[in-house]
Formats: structure tokens, C-alpha cells, sequence
């Protein structure tokens, strides 16, 4: 029986339990994983030879002239036959399997990993252009290459679900997330030495959790052949937290084996060591690059080119890709302190000047001086920030505990560290004088007694009217909660939404996409949005309601709506800050301008290297000697007025040089369009784009009875309860029910599901119509068959065009260290004869265009009988012809993967065979003009 079971290799047909079967890769003697031939991969089977002796060799079933079918069902068959393909034959094996249409800068790094052998990549591009999905790609493309069995994400705890989801939503990865709150759970029930990363294939792990020394060393023993790194800079930097991740990402990377994906957009802005240590988890060796000049630095530089990729924006330009990113568009607008509000200041600042004078031990001072710089800032943000502030005491025998905890809510976390910090601190040190502070800022809440909100009314009004959807970023919850209360109801039609850390992350995100359904909307959110939600769906306006003291947290805010996937041509941004306001005054001039200008110059940011605050800090006490002098006039600060910020002036200079050498050294020059552009239009070719999949559903759900409803807001309504009952269970299984919202275009129509090439709506549709067609239906009643032989008049040909439709079947056999492995490749290909005597062979997508042109006019019944008969003899007679086709797109296969894998071959090789006969799926003659 294992006789049986050895002769059928993947991509063999067979015939088992009265139906055609396709022999599945994974097959094992003596069981065989089948496919129905005329079904979807759901259906499949798993059987024994030794129970099921009638397993015999089967062939593909010809088109029968009993089958009959017309031009639009040549053109939906056609659409069918290529959009049920998972396995294209293309260069690269994922392309079937993504729920993203990549853009063909987003190839590069693809086909740079596609180049080493093991996939050590550094990809550093800028903030938005979509380094998720070049990683995804990758991840991907080794996965279904059968080089990678298991993969892992880690990265900061925040971005942990939407790694899980990304990798869902785009690349049909089931990711388990690992974090502290889920591993207990994960490892219940598994043997006594059993790793979860074996158990799941797909893993996203929080780096907080897994650093520890007892958990770094299980999970360096259980580890995925596959690890991308997101944050990566993050765990080269100094500190005891990244001290442990560093040792992790070391560690792993000693596999020599072992592929690794680096993620960041910022390698080298910051500590210099760090970035070499970066670098040497790619090669050891690339350390020796942070030494002086030597001989080996050249040639170091050259190999390091092969394992990095960073691009600005700028730099995506030349790919004239079709206006990938909106125009950017930044304003700023002051307000003044006046009347009330100045006065309220003014105690504030004289209140703060007071108690940081005050002659206290130590420790009390300590707390004095964060309580004061807490209630600064708060002050700063909204009278509902002061209020909150002003009301929450801190208790003297809780001191030490409040300064730490304090320190941790008034400066801004940094990009790998997001931590919920919008509570407004506590200030009320325990002066009296509070009390009369807090009647002032109570008094000031609403619009009439606060400028700021003012202002920030004044530019909403022509910015929503301008048909703008924005967000306004807070620093604290209680001025997102004081704006939300103020906002609401402010403008017609427009529907107001907050989000802040009081919420869970799942309930931020479900209200996002609440919001989102809203015609014209308005969000009001703190900083827990400003990393690991992606809202450029549904917003493409940003307000910087409140300055952040780290620069950037600017550029996390901005890169929410700014990024791959917006849709809106323009994106807008505003800052507003208190013209005599000395706290904004201070963080303006001598942080975030500092910040921009260096942005300017170089096209991305170099974070501010003030990990301990001491400029803050010199900052905040400049502002309240200032007050001790006398009154505020409100002049800006610059760096020459601070001993902490000439230094940090320097510092930070010369790190923005450094960032800019190394640019200039280390980016990406070797790959260009003309090396990206053809791999994708072959796959594009293969697979079909987003027009050819709206084509195919729109068709097809009208064939069978349900065809779409367009929705007034874009996209359109598929009433799927109209389908069959057959399908309805299948569709059901995919949580597709009743009737669904689709739209083919991102970002979706509000209530929208994105509907792409592998989307299960278009898998099952396609699957079930070439069912229907395979299955030999000859019915003329038959609900939506389609014919796979017909012939009409068309005035897309000049001569007699017998079109073919072939679904080619291949063997790729990988081998490397001793080890083979068989997949089953598959392509849809149109052919073409012209002409019954000296006959001429085309291929090509021009067929695909004639078979949807549309017919001229009827045929006789004896022309049309006549031209079947002469279109299956010709099938026969060219039997050999079809077999050699097979044979030359095999040889093309695989120089494709060799051409794109160069790197692997040293390692192993590749071979194709090409199985036969080929499967002719349908025969269509097309009679030049109108005769017959």
C-alpha cells in the first residue's frame, strides 16, 4: 500500500470515493492529504490508502460541448479560475496569501532578504511608510517557501495586539499574543517541557516579558527559526531594562541560522555605541565599524549595504508610485493669558516661586519642586487639568513614594515606553493657599474664561467645514474629558468622540471604529493613542491641543494619520501654545523648535537626549526664578541662557551630524525601480490586482443571485442571505452572515469590510463557480454554471482565435542540508491558436482582455457545434505542444526563484517539474467580425 501511496506526489489527480481529487503537499506514506478537484481546500480529505484500495490515478475531465457557455461566463471563469489560486508561480510564493497590495517600494526589502541566506535585515524606514508590511512580506514569502516553520514578533508591550492583528488582517497569520497577563494561560496543559513558541507557530511577544533572566533563557532554547524585531533601537540603549533586552537580541542572534528583522525608524539617532551594537546583531562583525579608518571599514560598509534599508519620504519619490503620501500642510496659532486667566497664572507662578524657596528638609523639597512642576503643567493644558491637580493632595509621609510617581506622569515616555501617563498628577503640597487656587481655576472653566478653548473652537469651525475629520491630542485626561463636555454638540453634524487611558486597549480601538461610522467626526485623545493605534482609516487632521516636552511624541501623534493608507490628499497639523505663556514659551524654544530643525535638515527626527531630564528640568526652575525677579514678560527662552541647555545643544548637534553622516554611509542604494517594477507586474499579471477582484465578486455575486447594493457613503452592501444555502454555510463558517458592508479600496467605506484578493468572500465564490464548472453540470436550468466551451463573434480578433484556459500544476523540490521538500505550485495561463492552417500560438493578458470584450450578435446552432468539435480536436492534436508549454513555464519558474533566492542556492537547491497533462479548464472560439 505504501507502493500506492508513493506514486502520487503533490499536485497529482486522483480518483477516490467516486470524485476527482488534487494530491496536497504534506502527504506521507500511506496517507495522502487531498483537495477535491472541483472544491475548495475546507473540503479537503486525509486517507489511507490500505482502507481506501480504490485510489487510482485520474485525469482532467475535457471540456464537454453538452457544457455550453457564453462570453460573460468565459470572463467570470477566466476571473474564477485566477482568483482561486493560492499557490501562484510567481517569483514569490506569498502573493496569494496577503489581504495587502503592497506598494513596489515596499518590495525592496523583500527582495534584499530574498538575497541572504540567513535573512539578516536592518529595515530603518520612516515613520509611516509601512515597515509592518515590508517585514510581513518577508515573514510570509519564508513561510509558505517551507524555509521557516515557526515565527515570533517582539516588541514593546503597546504594540503587542496590533502586531496580532496586523498579521491577521494582511497576511492571514493566527499570532498568539505572549504577555504577562496571557502566557499562564497559554502554557496550561501543555506536557512538562513543552514551549508554547512549539505549540504556536505564530507568537507576538511583549519584550517587558520575556527579557527577564529566567524567561530570556527558556525562550532563546524554544525560539522560532523567524524573529522580527520592532523598536529594535529600544534594546541597544543604555539602562538596566534595555540592558536585558540587548542580551536577549544578542543571544538570538548567535544562531547563525537564525533569521532576524530589525525594525526602526530611528538606527542611529542617539547613543553611537548603540547603533553599532544594533548593527552587530545583523553580523558581529559590522562592530568593527565604529572603529577609525581602516581597511576592512570599506568592505564592511559594502556588505552592510546587503542588510540595511532606510529611506526617508523623499526618498519613496522617485518610484512615482501614484501619490503615496498626502500633502502635508502645518499652521500654528498663539493665545493669550489675559484677564482672569493671566491672573490665575500669575498666583500660580507665584504659589510655585513660594514653595520651591521654602526651606524644607530634603525631601520635602523634592516634593515641593515636582508638585509645583506638576501643577505647571497642568495649568498649561486646561482650568479642568488645574482643577484636577489642585484637588488630589500628596501626603508628606507618602513622600518619597508621590516624587517617584510624580516624575513618572509629568514627563512624556519615549516611543518604546507608552505608558498610560495622562493622569493628571497630584500638586497640592498641603499650602492653604491651594484652596484659593482651585476657586480661580473653577471659575475659569468653559469658553468664556479660557482662551485656549477659544482658539482651539476658532480653527475646529473651517477645519471641519473644510470636510476634515480631526484628532486633538491632550496631555491629560481631565482636559480630553473637559474638551469633550465643551466640544460636544459645538458643530453640526459632527459626531464627538474621546479616548484616553481610563480605557482598556480593545475598548480604544472599538471606539475608534465607532467613531469612525460617523459621516463628519471629531476625537479628542491623550497620548495612549499616539503609538499602536493606526486611525489614518478615519482621521486626517491633527491638533496639538497640549505641547509635549518630548519632541517626539509630536511626530508619533502626526504619524497616526500621516502615514501608507491615507487616503486624503492633504493632511493637516496645528500647534497651539500661549504667546506669554512661560511654560509653553520655555518647551517651544528650546525643545520642540531645536527638534524641527533638526528634522528639516536631515527628513527624520534625532530624539532629544534627555533620558533624566535635566533640561526639563533646568527649564521649569529658569521659569520660576523668572517669577522670583519680578513679573513674566514673556519672552521666549534660548539655550545661551541655560548652562543644562548649551550643553545639551552641543550634545544634540552633534548627534544630528552624526545621524547625518551615517546616512549618508549606511542607506540603501542597490536596488531601483527598474530592479523592483517587473517582479511585480509579473505577479500582478499572475494574481490580478484590486480592480480585477471588485470585477470578479461584482460579477459573481450577481450570477448567483445577490449582486451588490452600493451604500451612499462608498463601498456597497452584499446581501449574502439571497446565496444558497451551501454557500450561506460556507460563508457562515467565516463569520460572513446576512448582509455584509464590502468596499475594495483603502481605507474602507464607513462599516466597510475590506474586500481583497484572499479575502474568504472572494476564496469562496471563486472555489464555488469553478466547482459548479468542474463538476460537469450540464443542466441548461443549472443555477449559475459556467460553460467551459463556447464560441461567438468578437471584434477583438482578425482571424479564428481558439482561447485556452490551462491551469498549469508543478513539483518545486527545495533541498537543502539533506532534507527535501515538495510544494505544489499552481497558474492559471490563457493560450491562444490563431488561424486553422499555419496556426500561431499567443500568450499573454490581451486574452484576457478578449474574452471580455463583449459578443457580436448569435451564431447559428450548426457554426457554433461545428467550431466546438474543430476546438477539441485541436486540443487533442496538440497534446505535445501543451505538454512543451508546461515544460518552458516550469524552466521559468524556476529561474525565478533562483534569480530571486540567489543566496539560498549556496545553501540547497531547486527543481521544478512540471505534472501532465496539463488541465484544460475551459476552450473558447472567437469568429472575427460579423460573419460566420
Amino acid at each position: 500500500m505504501s507502493d500506492v501511496a508513493s506514486q502520487f506526489g503533490p499536485g497529482s489527480l486522483v480518483r477516490a470515493r467516486g470524485r476527482e481529487w488534487i494530491v496536497q503537499p504534506g502527504s506521507v506514506s500511506p496517507l495522502l492529504r487531498l483537495r477535491p478537484l472541483s472544491g475548495s481546500e475546507e473540503d479537503g480529505a486525509l486517507i489511507h490508502v490500505g482502507l481506501e484500495p480504490d485510489v487510482t490515478s485520474a485525469h482532467f475531465p475535457p471540456p464537454d460541448p453538452a457544457q455550453e457557455g457564453n462570453q460573460e461566463e468565459a470572463a467570470l471563469l477566466a476571473d474564477a479560475l485566477r482568483m482561486a489560486l493560492r499557490r501562484g508561480a510567481g517569483p514569490f510564493r506569498c502573493f496569494g496569501n496577503l489581504a495587502v497590495e503592497p506598494r513596489t517600494y515596499q518590495l525592496v526589502p523583500l527582495l534584499m532578504a530574498l538575497r541572504l541566506d540567513p535573512v539578516r535585515l536592518l529595515i530603518a524606514d520612516d515613520v509611516g511608510i509601512g515597515k509592518t508590511i515590508e517585514a510581513g512580506l518577508i515573514a510570509r514569502e519564508l513561510l509558505d517557501r517551507g524555509e521557516v516553520e515557526r515565527m515570533t514578533v517582539l516588541c514593546p508591550p503597546h504594540l503587542v495586539e496590533q502586531w496580532v492583528g496586523e498579521l491577521q488582517q494582511r497576511f492571514h497569520l493566527h499570532a498568539v499574543a505572549v504577555t504577562a497577563s496571557s502566557a499562564a494561560r497559554l502554557e496550561r496543559g501543555l506536557p512538562v517541557g513543552e514551549s508554547l513558541f512549539k505549540v504556536h507557530p505564530v507568537t507576538v511577544v511583549s519584550l517587558d516579558y520575556i527579557k527577564s533572566d529566567r524567561r530570556r533563557h527558556d525562550f532563546i532554547r524554544a525560539c522560532p527559526e523567524l524573529v522580527i524585531v520592532d523598536e529594535a533601537h529600544t534594546c541597544t540603549n543604555t539602562g538596566q531594562s534595555r540592558h536585558q533586552r540587548y542580551d536577549l537580541l544578542k543571544a538570538l542572534s548567535e544562531n547563525a541560522e537564525r533569521h532576524l528583522l530589525l525594525l526602526t525608524a530611528t538606527p542611529h539617532s542617539g547613543d553611537q555605541q548603540a547603533f553599532y551594537n544594533l548593527l552587530a546583531l545583523l553580523k558581529p562583525e559590522f562592530a568593527q565599524l565604529a572603529a577609525e579608518d581602516s581597511e576592512q571599514k570599506k568592505a564592511l560598509r559594502e556588505q552592510l549595504a546587503m542588510h540595511f534599508v532606510q529611506r526617508r519620504r523623499p526618498d519613496i519619490d522617485e518610484w512615482h508610485d501614484g501619490g503615496i503620501f498626502p500633502q502635508h500642510k502645518s499652521a500654528e496659532d498663539t493665545y493669550a493669558l489675559s484677564g482672569a486667566w493671566e491672573q490665575f497664572f500669575e498666583s500660580v507662578l507665584d504659589y510655585c516661586a513660594e514653595v520651591t524657596a521654602s526651606g524644607e528638609d530634603e525631601r520635602r523639597q523634592r516634593l515641593n519642586f515636582w508638585g509645583t512642576l506638576a501643577l505647571m503643567r497642568c495649568v498649561s493644558s486646561s482650568p479642568a487639568a488645574a482643577v484636577q491637580a489642585l484637588r488630589t493632595r500628596l501626603l508628606s509621609d507618602q513622600a518619597g513614594e508621590n516624587v517617584d510617581a510624580i516624575a513618572s506622569q509629568l514627563f512624556d515616555g519615549s516611543e518604546d515606553d507608552l505608558v498610560e501617563d495622562d493622569v493628571a498628577p497630584a500638586a497640592d503640597t498641603g499650602n492653604p493657599a491651594v484652596r484659593a487656587l482651585l476657586a480661580q481655576a473653577e471659575a475659569l472653566l468653559g469658553e468664556k474664561g479660557d482662551p485656549k478653548l477659544r482658539l482651539l473652537v476658532k480653527h475646529l469651525k473651517p477645519l471641519l467645514e473644510d470636510g476634515f475629520n480631526p484628532v486633538v491630542f491632550c496631555r491629560y485626561i481631565a482636559t480630553a474629558n473637559y474638551l469633550k463636555e465643551q466640544l460636544d454638540g459645538k458643530f453640526k453634524g459632527v459626531q464627538v468622540g474621546v479616548v484616553t487611558g481610563e480605557f482598556p486597549s480593545e475598548e480604544r480601538k472599538r471606539r475608534v471604529e465607532a467613531l469612525g461610522d460617523a459621516e463628519h467626526r471629531l476625537l479628542i485623545a491623550t497620548d495612549c493613542l499616539s503609538e499602536g493605534v493606526n486611525l489614518q482609516q478615519y482621521f486626517d487632521a491633527v491638533v496639538h491641543y497640549d505641547l509635549s516636552w518630548n519632541p517626539t511624541r509630536h511626530e508619533q501623534r502626526e504619524g497616526r494619520v500621516d502615514r501608507f493608507g491615507q487616503e486624503s490628499k492633504v493632511v493637516r497639523t496645528l500647534l497651539l501654545y500661549g504667546a506669554n505663556n512661560p511654560v509653553d514659551g520655555a518647551v517651544l524654544q528650546v525643545i520642540l523648535r531645536k527638534a524641527e530643525s533638526i528634522r528639516k535638515e536631515l527628513g527624520v527626527p534625532v530624539p532629544l537626549p534627555d533620558d533624566d531630564h535635566t533640561l526639563t528640568q533646568a527649564l521649569m526652575k529658569a521659569v520660576m526664578l523668572r517669577r522670583q525677579g519680578g513679573r513674566y514678560t514673556g519672552d521666549l527662552f534660548d539655550y545661551a541662557q541655560l548652562d543644562e541647555g548649551r550643553a545639551l545643544d552641543v550634545k544634540w548637534t552633534d548627534l544630528a551630524e552624526t545621524a547625518k553622516k551615517n546616512r549618508t554611509l549606511f542607506a540603501q542604494r542597490s536596488l531601483r525601480p527598474a530592479d523592483v517594477v517587473p517582479e511585480w507586474e509579473r505577479m500582478q499579471a499572475v494574481l490580478g490586482d484590486s480592480a480585477d477582484v471588485q470585477r470578479f465578486v461584482t460579477r459573481a455575486l450577481a450570477r448567483l443571485g445577490a449582486a451588490l447594493d452600493p451604500r451612499p457613503r462608498g463601498g456597497a452592501n452584499a446581501p449574502l442571505g439571497a446565496l444558497t444555502p451551501a454557500l450561506r454555510e460556507r460563508l457562515s463558517a467565516e463569520n460572513l452572515e446576512a448582509t455584509v458592508g464590502v468596499d475594495f479600496k483603502q481605507p474602507t467605506a464607513p462599516g466597510c469590510t475590506f474586500i481583497h484578493r484572499s479575502h474568504p468572500l472572494v476564496t469562496v465564490l471563486a472555489d464555488e463557480l469553478l466547482e459548479r464548472a468542474l463538476a460537469g453540470c450540464t443542466d441548461v436550468n443549472a443555477f449559475a454554471r459556467l460553460g467551459r466551451i463556447g464560441v461567438w463573434r468578437s471584434a477583438s480578433v482578425d482571424v479564428i482565435t481558439v482561447v485556452l484556459l490551462l491551469r498549469l500544476r508543478h513539483q518545486l523540490t527545495i533541498t537543502r542540508s539533506g532534507r527535501s521538500q515538495v510544494l505544489l505550485v499552481e497558474e492559471a495561463l490563457p493560450v491562444a491558436w490563431q488561424g486553422r492552417n499555419a496556426v500561431v500560438e499567443v500568450t499573454g493578458d490581451q486574452l484576457l482582455r478578449w474574452l471580455a470584450d463583449p459578443a457580436l450578435g448569435d451564431l447559428p446552432d450548426s457554426v457554433r457545434e461545428r467550431e466546438m468539435s474543430n476546438a477539441l480536436r485541436a486540443i487533442n492534436e496538440r497534446h505535445d505542444a501543451l505538454n512543451a508549454l508546461a515544460e518552458a513555464q516550469a524552466e521559468r519558474l524556476l529561474a525565478d526563484h533562483r534569480r530571486v533566492r540567489k543566496a539560498a542556492d549556496a545553501r540547497g537547491s531547486y527543481a521544478v517539474k512540471a505534472l501532465q497533462p496539463v488541465d484544460v479548464v475551459a476552450a473558447y472560439v472567437l469568429l472575427p467580425g460579423a460573419s460566420a
